[in-house]
């Protein structure tokens, strides 16, 4: 069965009632993990968000909050740690890491890293994004890794897709509104769909304009289930 993600992210706007309500929703419709992220002020730069983003940061003050909330619910998370103690943080709550495309960029340049080192010392499960078409690396034992093929265009269209590399990749990370993209990449084999989420559109959500909306993910999990039952007949 396809291992479907929905990327909280950031769309949770540091709100630990909206987080609690996302985690809730995504377990209601059918995912099978959530997803945020942990980066620190470095990551960010000059971000003209900068302040609201650092407030959605997994960090010492939310994340057994954001543990509890996943537990008591029944749905496992994990994160996307962007700076190496961040790893650290996570070690003990989490089963799996993944691994953003501008780290993966590393991975495929055969280069190394402190925080990739922490990742792939920790003997789990881990899942990175690429564009590129990846490739038996030298520096890191990749036998844990799983692919996601990702367009790194925030959105991109259908047009901008090549599912014609589907075949090299364990799975897909959409940033395209349309819900054909992720429907076609299940087709195409994918075992692992993560797609951004959002509850409500009409706020101004920092990754909205990649994000899926309750009822836009509630149609997207019935297509990839429908999807399952035809290519299993």
């Amino acid at each position: 069965m396809t291992f479907i993600v929905a990327e909280i992210g950031v769309n949770w706007d540091g709100k630990k009632d909206l987080a609690r309500q996302m985690i809730q929703k995504s377990k209601e419709l059918g995912c099978n993990a959530v997803k945020f992220q942990a980066f620190d002020e470095k990551n960010l730069g000059k971000h003209p968000e900068k302040d609201r983003l650092l407030d959605t940061a997994i960090n010492e003050d939310n994340i057994e909050f954001i543990d509890n909330a996943s537990r008591d619910v029944g749905i496992e998370w994990f994160c996307t740690p962007m700076y190496a103690d961040a790893v650290d943080l996570l070690e003990p709550f989490v089963k799996r890491y993944k691994i953003r495309e501008f780290d993966a960029r590393l991975l495929l340049d055969n280069k190394k890293s402190l925080l990739l080192d922490k990742i792939f010392n920790s003997n789990k499960e881990i899942i990175a994004s690429s564009e590129a078409i990846p490739s038996k690396l030298k520096q890191y034992d990749d036998s844990k890794l799983k692919w996601l093929y990702c367009m790194p265009k925030y959105p991109c269209s259908l047009e901008d897709l090549n599912f014609f590399n589907m075949k090299n990749f364990d799975g897909y990370s959409n940033h395209c509104p349309n819900i054909i993209a992720p429907t076609a990449a299940t087709i195409l084999g994918s075992k692992i769909i993560e797609v951004h989420i959002t509850s409500d559109k009409s706020l101004n959500f920092v990754d909205n304009n990649v994000s899926f909306d309750y009822n836009e993910l509630k149609i997207m999990i019935n297509y990839i289930r429908d999807c399952e039952k035809i290519m299993k007949n």
